[in-house]
């Protein structure tokens, strides 16, 4: 695999949201990249139970606005709203914590290009230890599966997705892509050592090591 490659096909970026009157404010991690597919068979990727399993997670509930969704071993959530083929909206809740995604697919030349916006109150404690790598490198795990899933159709089962991810080549993707999402923080302000230290502590979570001291 060409880490470099992969890592640059995907576009990572920070922003801040107010939030309810008296609530916290809400932080934005958006991912996104382009397939070499059309807007149909990517939003049937990403939606269809039958296909989720085969590049994400296994899927089960009532895929409908208002109905509940469960991603096994994962989230779970609410429906919210759906545009078939062109995007939808849900909750997501893990750990007791409630966020929110809103997932857009819209044409891009010759291909279709997939945008999430992962939406979450700011808690202090946990954005100051890691910032938007926590669940952005998440996602782009995730995104890494789909594209293999839509170059070849081949079935890549979660244990052995989460096996690669702490392979040599797995913990240098995951590397790159935090360095990255440390990169895209500085955005909303986060100073760039404090951004760096954010992102050397998301990358050792996800891999189970000491990440470099810079992302060259």
């Amino acid at each position: 695999m060409d880490i470099r490659r992969e890592v640059e096909a995907t576009r990572r970026e920070v922003a801040m949201r107010p939030g309810e009157p008296d609530g916290p404010e809400l932080t934005v991690a958006t991912i996104a990249r382009t397939y070499p597919t059309d807007v149909a068979d990517l939003w049937a990727a990403c939606t269809d139970p039958e296909r989720v399993p085969r590049w994400f997670l296994p899927l089960s509930g009532e895929l409908e606005v208002g109905g509940h969704y469960q991603l096994e071993g994962n989230a779970g959530g609410t429906i919210t709203a759906c545009d078939p083929p062109h995007g939808f909206d849900a909750t997501w809740e893990f750990g007791g914590q409630v966020s929110w995604i809103e997932v857009r697919i819209t044409p891009d030349g010759v291909g279709a290009r997939f945008t999430l916006h992962h939406i979450a109150p700011v808690d202090p404690e946990f954005w100051g230890t890691y910032g938007p790598g926590a669940v952005g490198v998440g996602w782009d795990l995730g995104l890494l599966g789909l594209a293999e899933h839509l170059r070849s159709g081949v079935a890549v089962s979660p244990e052995e997705f989460v096996a690669w991810s702490v392979s040599e080549e797995g913990r240098e993707f995951v590397t790159a892509a935090g360095f990255d999402w440390g990169t895209a923080s500085e955005a909303v302000g986060i100073a760039p050592d404090d951004a760096l230290a954010r992102a050397r502590r998301t990358i050792a979570f996800y891999t189970g090591a000491q990440a470099p001291d810079d992302a060259g």
